[in-house]
Parts: structure tokens; C-alpha cells; sequence
């Protein structure tokens, strides 16, 4: 299959019929990206791969936002996919945008807007030299943050270039553009728009409304073809928060982004995200065990110490998962196993990666974050039992460490040594069926099965487990002081004291 050779000059750009002026120089950015989306939904085809549980609240309202021509902007919490969503609308694009060949800001060669393009086209007519953008060139983004400067995004006027080139500092000759025109013919994608100064709002908001701007004093009128989508927390983006009221008039649409709705969304996006795929072994992740790195998130974003206006990322489960296979995967290579396996026990050798994505309120912080994620571990630990383990009876379990045994899992022993260990435990491993485990399974995962039951029945206070990982009969509560059984009693028992201290006197 041979390649199509583009155009390379203003005169074969005019010949050429699939790039004709007809095409390049009416079409906005706006109607482009609309017109290749009715193509897309036409031929029902993905808009966006890789986002998971959008697909009937957040893609269908993005859809109304580009059929309409809108600015728009995506509002929700961390960890939602607001950043990728934003970088695949590039997709809408063709796959090569011609422009006037070392212009700053891609001029359109039909409709140029700097007046180096214009003076180069009235000069060399159809030789123009001609030079084309490919999608990903047509996507600029920037992180808002209170030091972000008119000059950072629109531009300033720079002395050097005048004094070399011999221009007043009013010449059009003299203006170092900024991020804003270089996206011309593009996308500009402003991240957490809230955290701009309030002056650059305003300077957002008059190039939408009126696409002119002042520089150092000077009116620069640039027409600029350019859609602009933002993103932000919703905590910021209200009449109490950081944004200009104007600029926020001016966005057509405010689109809601959520987190997962159920774990078997989640699941997917971590199974998707996540670095799993090592060249070591056999790599098994069993899939009890994903449902209680994804209910961690799930568990945490319910917890009243968790910070609600912060949210829980979706890369808590990420950043846990890598960790947990990291940590079976270091097992494995001390232990000269050929299968990693992950357990239960991994995620609490997961800690650091959640600690960090927990912004904690002041209860949790006074219990501390290492406290409060090991109770959301149990926490989840436990509800993923249940669905497994709800009808099982593990009556002989109890007694067996209610008798006085213990058992020790540890990443210093081999599978085989902790797996001889545990077959001490009457009735242990006749429970596993439910995770659809055999006797004569592997030892990585009889071991890994077992200690799943092992600390559900920890989660639901069955059982004790020390920091030493060493699992025990649960102790038993001691019973409250009895009270008086009246106050006539108590009254009684104090009458003679009263009378032997007023003999006394």
C-alpha cells in the first residue's frame, strides 16, 4: 500500500481535490471535529477507547457538546479520566491539516492570519511552501496555576526580536505568541481552570467572546480558530469557589465526570491501567483477589475519615495492584518459584501506594493514615468474603484455634513450607470450594485461597492476627462490671460507713 504524497506548495494545495479551498478554508476547527463525529457515529464506532463506564452519562453529553459547537468542560473529581477524555477528542480530526510551512501559529494557507504569512504568500503566490499537522500536533494543554501569566498564554511583545529586526515594539513583526494562538487550528485544553488568576480569566473570556486581546497596551485582534475545552474540580468551579462568573457564562456545556459505579467497572479500568503483564514466570492474579484491591477504592470513598472533596482516585487501585503482583513477585524470586501468586496479605505490603492517595479529615488524621487504611483493608476484605464465603460454615475452623492453635504465613517461607503449615487446620481447605480451589492444586494457590478465608474471618472478628502476620483464636471480650443491682442496695452498703464516721466524730 503506497502512500499518498501531500501537497507541497500553495499551487498542488490548490489542485488538490481532497484539500481544496472549499474544505480547508471555510471549515472551523469546530465543524471539523463535528463533522468527523457524525462519520464516527454513523459508522458505530468507538469515540473513545479505553474509557470505561462513561458510555451512558459522561460520552453521550460530550457527543451533544461537539454536535452543538461548544466549549465545554469536564467537572468531577481526581483519578476520573478527565485529562484522557480531553487528548482522544484529537481523534475527530483529519489525519493531516495543512498550514503555511515555519508559521507560529499554523496559519490556515487560504485565510492567513500574521502578517509574515501574508507578506510570503503575496511574494511567492502558488510556490508557498506548505507543511501539514498531524492530530496529536493539534492538542495543547496546560495546567492552570495561580503564576500562569497574560503572556503565557497569549503572548508578549519581545524587545530582542524588535531590536534585530529593526521594528517598532507596535509592529505585529515583534509579538512572541503564547500557548493560546500557538494552538490556533487546534485544540486548548486548560487543566483545573479554577487555579488561573482572575485577570487571565478575563482575558480567556474576552478572546472567546470577542477574539481580540491587548498586549502591553497594544489592541492585537487575532481571529483565532480554536475550540477550547477545560477541566476542574466542582469544589472550586462554583460562585464560592475561584471562577470569574463571566468566563463560566461563557462555556456552553458543564459535564459531570464520576468514578466507577460498581466494582465490575472498576475492575476493568484497573485491569486495563494497570502494569501486570511481567517478563517473570507464570503470573496468576486470582480474581477474589482483584475485587479486594478494587472494593479498597469503593470502601474508601465511603469512609466519613476519607476527604469527600478530595475523592479517591482511580489510581488507588492502580498503584495497589502493581504493588501487590510487585510484592509476589519478590516471594517468588526468593523463593525460586516458577508461579506468582499473589494473596491477600500483598495489599498490606501495599500500604504506601494508598496512603498517598488519601487526603484524610481530621479524624482521620488524628488516628493517622496507616490506622485508618488497615481498617479500610478489613473493611473491604471482609465484604468480598461474604460474597464467597456468606454460606460456608467455618464452625471447625474456630475450634480448631479456639483449642490454641496459630498459624504464620509469611513471605520469609516458602509456599510448600507455609502450605504444610496450614494443613494442620482441620476442615481448612474443604472450605475453598467456592473459589473453585482443589486439594491438588498448586501450593501458591491452596496458600493464597486459605489465607483469603483465614482473614475474612479476621475482618468479621472470627479470628486475631498480630502485626507478625500470625493468625490466632480471637480473644474473647471481658464482660462489663455488673452495676448495683439498685439504688437501694448501693444505699444500704453506704448507711453503716456513714454511721461509723459520725461514732468517729
Amino acid at each position: 500500500m503506497t502512500t499518498r504524497r501531500l501537497p507541497q506548495t500553495l499551487g498542488e494545495l490548490r489542485a488538490d481535490k481532497d484539500l481544496s479551498e472549499a474544505r480547508i478554508a471555510t471549515r472551523s476547527v469546530k465543524d471539523e471535529l463535528r463533522e468527523n463525529l457524525i462519520e464516527r457515529l454513523k459508522a458505530r464506532k468507538t469515540l473513545f477507547p479505553g474509557i470505561i463506564g462513561y458510555e451512558d452519562t459522561v460520552v453521550p453529553q460530550i457527543i451533544n457538546a461537539v454536535l452543538s459547537k461548544q466549549n465545554f468542560i469536564l467537572l468531577g473529581l481526581r483519578g476520573q479520566a478527565k485529562s484522557r477524555i480531553l487528548r482522544a477528542l484529537t481523534a475527530l480530526f483529519d489525519a493531516h491539516t495543512p498550514y503555511v510551512a515555519g508559521c507560529e501559529i499554523r496559519d490556515n494557507p487560504y485565510h492567513p492570519l500574521c502578517k509574515r504569512c501574508r507578506e510570503l504568500i503575496a511574494s511567492k503566490g502558488d510556490a508557498t511552501p506548505i507543511a501539514y499537522l498531524s492530530r496529536n500536533d493539534r492538542y495543547i494543554e496546560k495546567l492552570a496555576t495561580p503564576d500562569v501569566t497574560v503572556a503565557d498564554l497569549i503572548g508578549d511583545l519581545d524587545p530582542i526580536k524588535a531590536a534585530r529586526g529593526g521594528e517598532d515594539l507596535s509592529s505585529e513583526f515583534t509579538m512572541h505568541y503564547g500557548l493560546l494562538p500557538r494552538a490556533n487550528r487546534g485544540i486548548f485544553a486548560i487543566n483545573e481552570l479554577p487555579d488561573l488568576a482572575g485577570k487571565i480569566q478575563v482575558a480567556l473570556f474576552n478572546i472567546m467572546q470577542e477574539g481580540d486581546v491587548q498586549i502591553k497596551g497594544y489592541p492585537v485582534r487575532l481571529e483565532l480558530d480554536v475550540a477550547l475545552v477545560f477541566s476542574a474540580n466542582p469544589e472550586d468551579y462554583t460562585a464560592r469557589g475561584k471562577i470569574v462568573t463571566p468566563l463560566r457564562d461563557r462555556i456552553g456545556s458543564e459535564i459531570r465526570t464520576h468514578y466507577a459505579e460498581n466494582i465490575e467497572e472498576g475492575m476493568a479500568i484497573t485491569a486495563q491501567e494497570a502494569w501486570t503483564e511481567r517478563n517473570f514466570a507464570d503470573l496468576e492474579i486470582p480474581q477474589y483477589l482483584r475485587e479486594i484491591v478494587e472494593q479498597v477504592a469503593f470502601s474508601a470513598r465511603e469512609d466519613k475519615r476519607v476527604d469527600k472533596r478530595s475523592g479517591v482516585s482511580q489510581r488507588l487501585p492502580i498503584a495497589t495492584l502493581e504493588l501487590v503482583v510487585s510484592n509476589a513477585e519478590r516471594r517468588a524470586l526468593l523463593h525460586c518459584e516458577t508461579l506468582v501468586l499473589p494473596r491477600v496479605g500483598d495489599i498490606y505490603a501495599a500500604l504506601p501506594g494508598i496512603t498517598g492517595k488519601l487526603e484524610l479529615e481530621y479524624e482521620g488524621e488524628m488516628r493517622g493514615a496507616d490506622t485508618v487504611v488497615k481498617e479500610v483493608v478489613r473493611t473491604a476484605i471482609g465484604r468480598v468474603f461474604d460474597r464467597y464465603f456468606a454460606d460456608t460454615n467455618t464452625q471447625q475452623i474456630d475450634q480448631w484455634f479456639n483449642l490454641g492453635g496459630t498459624a504464620k504465613i509469611e513471605d520469609s517461607q516458602p509456599a510448600r513450607s507455609t502450605l504444610e503449615e496450614l494443613r494442620q487446620i482441620q476442615g481448612l481447605f474443604e472450605k475453598l470450594s467456592p473459589l473453585g480451589v482443589k486439594t491438588s492444586d498448586a501450593p501458591e494457590r491452596l496458600v493464597a485461597a486459605a489465607e483469603f478465608l483465614l482473614e475474612g474471618m479476621c475482618a468479621h472478628r472470627r479470628l486475631s492476627r498480630s502485626e507478625e502476620r500470625t493468625f490466632v483464636a480471637q480473644k474473647k471480650p471481658q464482660p462489663p462490671r455488673q452495676e448495683r443491682a439498685s439504688a437501694e442496695a448501693e444505699y444500704e452498703e453506704w448507711q453503716p460507713r456513714r454511721s461509723r464516721r459520725s461514732g468517729l466524730n
